[in-house]
């Protein structure tokens, strides 16, 4: 669409624009449009149609198609910064629409037809004939318009112009008819400065090429000094509403000739013309007759207007210096006398006192005793100064804030001010060079006296009269300023680190100065609470500088620190490709990349540079996103490009902002086709989606693909991709939806999708549905009724199940409450007889031995050297005590991947070992290892759990054990044996009825019944019988362990005979004596399964007599002159051997060992449920076996006192008259020091570190094996329920939360409730122990020498070394290595030490 601009010459046309208009459009025929300035005046619109034809009028010469599924266009419209495209919307998209499409057009002829203003077509040669043409032998040359001019060359009546390499536009025909008058003519030195032979006609104001058609001779002109022109004067002031006459110099002024009009000056202002009359006094001078102008508003003060002298109606007079008259008001914008009085004095305003107002002189009609004031008044001075502002409210008492205070009537010469101003009652002193004349002043405090806190400003206007005096109403504090903390701490050498201090008051006060060391650190902003600033370079390398802060002249304290490290490096980028369009995910990998606050990657492509944001994951990555490539989305970018720098901008560090270590490549963008032609494709419901394209799956190496997300419409469905195409599979949808692909930076719609679901129902469907829907109908009716008396029924049973539940409830409480009283029972006579015996504690050695090294009895540290090296191991005595070796040694074993965990601990229990004789070297060593350790897990932004053993926990923990905890633990274990042995425990599976253990619990009703049974004293028979009770359901081996511990109860357990070496008589009378055996001839076997004898099997009666005797070498041995007859009805030399380990059994699973001769299945209580001949019906009951569940509780409620006076003693710090052992208090300071040092405030972590290094780490084990502690057999059933007490006391340490569901394991839940109590003790004895008073390292290494000399001879040291040395031979190189690159350790020569070491080994051995 194409319309003709006029360009009007300054200063206006004589009359507005009225136009006709162009287009016509039918109804919605447009939605909307948009204009830019083309070439030579021609101003191109643009529009969006929305309606099927053209419009009306005008010339439309090209229609485009934006969005092809015929999205209604929005009404904004907006072209690009280059005006080369045209922004267009639509609800959902915006797309960019180039503003031409010339290259469309391939021939001259469709070219200049489109009628497209911004295509024109190039010629190589443009040939011009020329008829009339006058001498042309001096030269031609062709202008092209305003762009360029090329020399012609003439031949004969032809000039040829060679035509520049551009595109001319089309020049359409005039289409503008206007009522507007024509403009101004040309004017007189444009045409006789052009580039062509033209003259200038001045009283016909024409230009021309022929000299001959002006009228007059004289009034030829053809150089710019004869032109009628405008010459400048002095400033042309005109105050409003004053009548004044313009008068202008000027030269070769025309005078009108016959039937010309006179001169008039024409002024426009504010839009409106004004003519006035105009008299030529000569050619050099002419004069705007007196007249008045006025302009709206007092927003403006002085507004210059464009002005023209005319003569002849509309012949313009040459202005070429643009004079303008000035048109000012005194008042606007002077509302105070000293403004007034700071006006030019050119204008002549003053201030009129009795009006309080600024106007001319003669305009104030002010009494003699209320003057009019000028700027050459003498002594002239603006009363009733008043303040408006001050800008600094608040600064150090020290002085130096410079106040900026505004105001009006604020004096009229800095002499005035330069001593009256005083804020809060300290003398201010003015800066000359920031004074604003009468309205502001900017002073700098002095020193604040003792005592004053804050005040107002008094400002004296040369004198402190009351009329020159001004007070604020804002009060002026002083305070004091401080810094608390930094943040970051921390940044690279390179400095851009934006550092924030913080603390209070840093908001006060003028200025503001930041040091780092003596760096300044670039001011950026700050607030009340802060100061950000940007680090410079450091200037001293690497390490920790002092932040100096003052605050005007406050220096303020230096405590903070700042530390310079090493600038990030960057090692690995992956993947090392993109697309052209960016956007895709890097991960960047190196170190110290925590310490860039805004990291963001780049890429130079072309010589543009693009930039993308990366997210700090730690100190060694980041994820960024790609940068692009390209501006803008390129599909046709085929080619694989590699960019011409790719670096990252990382604070303000140089070194990578071009990164050479990386082949990074870019591949070409995916293209995708269009779903249909028309936009929209129809698909059935679940149906796949198939989106078709190019480069969808980038060659890069490794197999990497892209991250496709495809929306239909708002829900995303998965997609399968390939190398030219995607398959998407649709969510559940219906109707119309917009598929949208997103990848990278890539956002593309290739249309839509229609889903129709299947046809409508056809009639004898329709018939069927409602012959099947009353046939539902009728069966619901009865099902309804059927319910209904099923109901009643129901109701009747549940209240026969809710009885039985409360039968069931009554005899599991009554069951508890009797087994508590009997085991309460049991536990006073148990405990009578430890008041007797004692509790049967191992000694310091074996004690040590089984948590050191357990399950190995004879280990090589008790025994003597075998082989001599004593001397070797002396030396390696040496090197072990050196703190230096030892941790090197570690560190270094520490690294060695074939280290396996076995390992680490064997080392650490043979280096304890070693050092049972210098435990305080050994606590130091352990200390510093513990540092490192947390210090590397903060590093890496975890919290180290601590996993080192403590030297002496093993001394002061026996002790604390055998005064202190020992008790209740001991108490627990027999309370438990004896609460499992009351019930059925099964042999094989070792189940039993009483379980804390879930796993552990025999899930049938098992009939049993006690038996008191006398034995015969085996140490003296005539002594009376010992009873002890048993089951009838126990096997002959349980038998014999439970008269073994009756007889034997306070004998420790190593002491008394074993079970496999005692035969169980029963004795019938004076002579019968039967040997019971687990097995023998009368065994019942079924099937494939064989049953372990009972008491049961043998038919043993209450009361009956036993008697445990040596097993003899065979069952027919006995001599045959013996008196008394000795049956025995074993097959079998040896009893039955499932008397070993309960461990043993019970790690076998399942727990069912083959016959050796016939290969049967051997039972006792229950059979392996995991066999298919095993019956529902064999299991004894016909009840769910979660019912039996039950008696978790009944022996949780049992177990729970033992249970609450193990954990009560465990943690409370004085108990029994014990107090806590020093190791424990001097271990957790040491933990609570690391914490401090390392800034952790969290108490989680702290408890958590202290419940790794004690708790969890000692009282876990003892409580699950306390055979580390006593001298007594642990069972299978006992380790299962110790064991469920041990998580118990695992998760009172947590600091967690346990969300407990029907799914949680059953020992959780049986402790559910107790557990929060639990919890609280644990946390009072944290707190309890915080309180204690501290232990020195003196008093702590005092405690430690003497438990080395007590306990220095337990073990042979030197077999300790022997066995150490045998990691220092298997990574002798390593170790070597890492202590020739120790510097310590090369001034101290260890390497060469360990040479000679494994020389002189190697030797001796």
């Amino acid at each position: 669409i194409q319309c003709k601009l006029f360009v009007y010459p300054p200063p206006f046309p004589l009359h507005s624009p009225q136009g006709h208009k162009l287009l016509t459009f039918g109804r919605d025929g447009i939605s909307s449009t948009a204009a830019a300035p083309g070439r030579d005046g021609i101003c191109h619109s643009l529009g969006r149609f929305s309606s099927d034809g053209p419009p009306h009028g005008g010339i439309q010469y090209e229609m485009v198609t934006v969005f092809k599924d015929g999205s209604p266009v929005l009404r904004d419209m907006a072209f690009s910064i280059d005006q080369k495209y045209l922004y267009v919307m639509s609800e959902r998209q915006v797309s960019r629409v180039p503003v031409e499409s010339c290259e469309q057009y391939t021939t001259c002829g469709e070219c200049l037809s489109s009628g497209d203003p911004h295509c024109g077509w190039c010629t190589l040669h443009h040939i011009l004939l020329v008829s009339d043409a006058p001498d042309l032998t001096a030269g031609v040359t062709c202008l092209f318009g305003n762009l360029t001019e090329v020399e012609g060359q003439v031949s004969g009546s032809r000039v040829v112009c060679v035509s520049p390499a551009c595109l001319l536009p089309y020049r359409p025909p005039k289409v503008i008819t206007s009522s507007v008058t024509p403009p101004f003519s040309p004017r007189c030195l444009s045409c006789v400065n052009s580039a062509f032979r033209c003259h200038w006609c001045k009283y016909r104001n024409l230009c021309t090429h022929d000299p001959t058609t002006c009228s007059f001779q004289e009034g030829r002109i053809n150089v710019s000094e004869d032109c009628p022109q405008l010459f400048p004067t002095e400033e042309i002031l005109i105050p409003v509403g004053e009548v004044k006459p313009i008068t202008l110099k000027a030269r070769n002024l025309p005078q009108p000739q016959s039937g010309q009009r006179g001169y008039e000056c024409v002024l426009s202002i504010q839009g409106v013309i004004h003519r006035v009359p105009a008299l030529r006094f000569n050619s050099s001078s002419v004069q705007c007759q007196n007249s008045s102008y006025l302009y709206d508003g007092m927003d403006i003060s002085n507004l210059a207007v464009d002005f023209a002298v005319v003569w002849n109606g509309n012949f313009v007079i040459d202005n070429p210096e643009d004079l303008k008259v000035h048109l000012y008001k005194c008042a606007a914008q002077r509302e105070s006398c000293g403004l007034c009085l700071k006006a030019d004095p050119k204008f002549e305003c003053g201030w009129c006192s009795g009006e309080a107002k600024c106007t001319l002189r003669p305009h104030c009609s002010s009494p003699s005793a209320q003057p009019w004031l000028d700027w050459s008044s003498r002594n002239v001075k603006c009363s009733n100064p008043r303040i408006t502002e001050i800008l600094t409210v608040s600064g150090p008492p020290e002085g130096g804030t410079r106040v900026t205070i505004r105001g009006v009537n604020l004096g009229l010469d800095f002499s005035e001010i330069a001593h009256g101003v005083q804020v809060a009652g300290v003398q201010c002193t003015p800066l000359p060079e920031q004074y604003v004349v009468a309205e502001q002043i900017v002073c700098e405090m002095g020193q604040a006296l003792p005592g004053i806190s804050s005040g107002p400003v008094l400002l004296c206007i040369g004198e402190c009269k009351p009329e020159f005096t001004a007070k604020s109403t804002q009060q002026y504090m002083f305070v004091t300023p401080a810094v608390s903390f930094l943040n970051p701490s921390r940044g690279p050498e390179s400095g851009g680190t934006m550092v924030t201090i913080s603390g209070h008051y840093l908001g006060a006060g003028s200025r503001v100065s930041v040091l780092l060391g003596n760096q300044t650190c670039e001011f950026y902003g700050r607030s009340m609470n802060e100061i950000v600033c940007v680090s410079a370079p450091s200037a001293h390398g690497l390490g920790a500088v002092h932040v100096s802060v003052s605050v005007d002249r406050a220096q303020l304290e230096r405590t903070l620190l700042f530390e310079y490290i090493d600038d990030p490096k960057v090692q690995h980028i992956e993947p090392e490709w993109s697309i052209a369009s960016g956007y895709t995910p890097l991960t960047i990998t190196g170190s110290n990349l925590d310490v860039i606050q805004e990291p963001r990657i780049r890429v130079k492509y072309n010589g543009k540079e693009f930039v993308n944001v990366c997210k700090v994951v730690n100190a060694t990555a980041l994820a960024c996103l790609a940068p692009p490539l390209t501006p803008e989305y390129r599909p046709g970018l085929d080619a694989v490009e590699r960019p011409d720098e790719f670096g990252f901008i990382f604070n303000n560090v140089q070194s990578l902002l071009v990164y050479n270590d990386t082949k990074f490549i870019y591949y070409p963008n995916p293209t995708f086709e269009l779903l249909s032609p028309t936009g929209v494709l129809e698909q059935k419901p679940g149906s796949p989606i198939i989106l078709k394209g190019r480069n969808l799956c980038p060659p890069a190496p490794g197999g990497a693909k892209l991250n496709y997300t495809v929306l239909i419409g708002e829900t995303p469905c998965a997609v399968t991709i390939s190398e030219t195409q995607l398959l998407c599979e649709p969510p559940n949808l219906t109707g119309q939806h917009k598929v949208m692909v997103r990848v990278g930076g890539i956002i593309f719609s290739p249309g839509s999708v229609s889903i129709i679901s299947d046809s409508l129902l056809t009639l004898p469907a329709i018939v069927s549905i409602a012959a099947g829907g009353s046939l539902l109908l009728i069966i619901v009716i009865i099902v309804l009724i059927a319910y209904k008396r099923k109901s009643r029924e129901n109701d009747l049973t549940l209240k026969r199940l809710q009885m039985q539940m409360d039968n069931l409830e009554s005899r599991v409480a009554l069951e508890c409450k009797e087994a508590f009283a009997e085991l309460q029972t049991d536990i006073n006579e148990l405990t009578s007889d430890l008041d007797r015996s004692g509790i049967p504690y191992l000694d310091y050695r074996t004690y040590a031995m089984r948590v050191l090294f357990p399950g190995i009895e004879d280990h090589p540290v008790l025994r003597e050297l075998e082989q001599s090296v004593e001397k070797a191991l002396k030396l390696f005595a040496q090197l072990i005590n050196n703190k230096v070796f030892l941790l090197t040694f570690i560190r270094t074993l520490e690294l060695q991947r074939s280290f396996s965990m076995r390992d680490r601990g064997n080392v650490a229990s043979l280096i304890m070992t070693g050092l049972q004789g210098k435990l305080e070297y050994a606590t130091d060593v352990l200390k510093q290892l513990l540092s490192d350790l947390i210090e590397k897990n903060l590093e890496n932004k975890n919290h180290p759990k601590l996993l080192l053993r403590r030297p002496a926990v093993l001394e002061e923990m026996h002790l604390h054990l055998c005064e202190c905890a020992g008790e209740p633990l001991f108490m627990l274990y027999c309370a438990i044996k004896q609460q499992m042995e009351k019930g059925p425990i099964d042999a094989i599976t070792g189940e039993a009825r009483y379980s804390l253990s879930e796993d552990k619990l025999i899930r049938q009703q098992i009939e049993y019944k006690t038996l008191i049974l006398n034995c015969v004293n085996p140490d003296n028979e005539n002594s009376p019988e010992i009873p002890v009770k048993v089951l009838n359901c126990d096997t002959i081996t349980q038998v014999k362990e439970k008269i073994l511990d009756a007889v034997y109860k306070n004998v420790p357990y190593s002491q008394r005979p074993r079970a496999v070496d005692m035969d169980l008589e029963w004795r019938q009378g004076r002579i019968a004596r039967v040997v019971l055996q687990d097995e023998d001839i009368t065994t019942k076997i079924e099937g494939d399964w064989k049953r372990l004898n009972t008491l049961m099997h043998y038919q043993v009666s209450d009361r009956s007599v036993v008697a445990l005797v040596p097993k003899q070498t065979s069952s027919y041995n006995i001599p045959a002159s013996a008196s008394i007859s000795r049956t025995s009805i074993s097959r079998y030399d040896s009893t039955f051997r499932y008397t070993g380990s309960p461990d043993s059994l019970r790690s076998r699973a399942p727990m069912i060992t083959p016959d050796l001769e016939s290969g049967v299945k051997v039972w006792h209580l229950v059979k392996n449920h995991d066999h298919g001949d095993q019956k529902e019906g064999d299991r004894g009951s016909k009840m769910v076996s979660e019912i039996y569940l039950t008696r978790l509780l009944a022996t949780k409620g049992t177990l729970q006192k033992f249970v609450d006076d193990l954990f009560e003693t465990l943690f409370s710090t004085v108990h029994r008259g014990s107090a806590l052992p020093l190791a424990i208090k001097y271990m957790f300071d040491f933990l609570d020091e690391q914490a401090d040092k390392h800034g952790i405030h969290d108490t989680d972590v702290r408890h958590t570190w202290k419940s790794n290094c004690l708790p969890l780490r000692f009282w876990v084990n003892v409580i699950k094996n306390p055979q580390f502690v006593f001298d007594i057999h642990k069972g299978s059933i006992t380790d299962a329920c110790l064991s469920v007490v041990a998580q118990t006391f695992m998760d009172s340490c947590s600091t967690s939360e346990h969300r407990l569901g029907k799914d949680s394991p059953s020992n959780k839940l049986l402790y559910a409730k107790d557990i929060p109590s639990y919890k609280s003790w644990v946390e009072r004895y944290y707190a309890d122990i915080a309180k204690l008073p501290a232990i020195s390292d003196q008093d702590m290494n005092a405690y430690l020498a003497e438990q080395s000399r007590l306990h220095s001879v337990e073990f042979n040291m030197l077999s300790a070394l022997n066995e150490i040395y045998s990691y220092v031979s298997k990574y002798s190189e390593e170790l070597i290595g890492a202590l020739e690159q120790d510097e310590q350790a090369r001034r101290q020569r260890l390497a060469y030490k360990v040479e000679q070491l494994i020389g002189a080994m190697s030797i001796e051995s």
